[in-house]
């Protein structure tokens, strides 16, 4: 009997251990945590290009361009002449290593104004910069500014680009919430642009941990992330919006922080911040996706 109850309990803990291994990979345990400096205490977009790692702040802090460490120290700091944060949600970069500020934060639905700027890959040497290229764009399913409160699908705080396109995911700020993101496509040339409703995707059905607060695709281009304040949703072989699956590996958080920035350090690893609220948040996070 004693060997009985031992061999039970030895094929009982191999099965606890195993149980408490799957479910430990929901709870995002990153290699690195560093708190980032209080000049940076609502960073909304990062981008990491030719091993540079390099962040925006939203709306209400100055036009600057951040150049900063892996371990979250600032190495240089780019004024931007000629525009306006108007509410700067997001950045990402091109092949070229050109980089893009997305000032198309919309909390109210009720913006005209939505652009994305360029900022040449040559110029970032300089420590200001004239800002000269303009993609400004219109949702062509917005009919009224604000929309109806059910129908508040126009702001934006996530994309990536691809292809000589953006692709850009709203924040459902909807009554009755239900995890609907709108997906767009913009391509890639200055003046103005009406962009189609190409596709939408389903996170969860809470506003606060399922609404998608940013968004990166890895430098090989197949796979691509969503990012929100409580989780992150994994998705595989991107070729477009319309015929990306929808299915994905949910990655839950350990902890509920206002979580803004998302980028690829390579294939398999990925640079997040998180702003600075009420002494919580306000780091820069380092996770493996393997």
């Amino acid at each position: 009997m004693k060997t009985k109850y031992m061999i039970y309990i030895q094929i009982l803990s191999f099965l606890l251990f195993f149980s408490c291994k799957n479910d430990s990979v929901t709870k995002v345990v990153t290699k690195n945590s560093h708190e980032l400096p209080s000049d940076l205490r609502e960073v909304s977009g990062m981008t990491y290009v030719d091993n540079k790692l390099w962040v925006i702040q939203d709306a209400g802090n100055s036009e600057e361009l951040f150049q900063i460490s892996e371990e979250g120290k600032i190495i240089k700091k780019i004024k931007l002449t000629s525009i306006k944060n108007h509410d700067w949600e997001a950045i990402t970069h091109d092949d070229e290593g050109n980089l893009y500020i997305g000032d198309f934060g919309n909390n109210n639905n009720a913006r005209k104004d939505l652009a994305i700027y360029k900022i040449n890959k040559s110029d970032l040497n300089k420590n200001t910069i004239a800002v000269t290229e303009t993609i400004s764009f219109n949702y062509e399913d917005q009919k009224d500014f604000p929309p109806k409160k059910k129908e508040l699908f126009y702001d934006c705080e996530s994309f990536f680009y691809k292809d000589g396109f953006f692709y850009l995911f709203t924040k459902n700020r909807s009554k009755n919430f239900d995890g609907t993101s709108h997906v767009y496509k913009l391509e890639n040339k200055p003046g103005n642009q009406t962009i189609k409703l190409e596709t939408t995707f389903i996170t969860c059905d809470k506003y606060n941990g399922c609404s998608v607060t940013d968004a990166a695709i890895s430098p090989d281009g197949k796979n691509f992330v969503l990012l929100s304040n409580k989780k992150m949703w994994i998705y595989s072989e991107f070729k477009d919006a319309k015929s990306v699956k929808q299915e994905s590996k949910e990655i839950k958080f350990a902890t509920y922080t206002q979580r803004e920035s998302v980028t690829f350090k390579d294939n398999n690893t990925l640079f997040i911040s998180d702003e600075k609220t009420k002494n919580v948040g306000g780091n820069l996070y380092e996770y493996d996706l393997e």
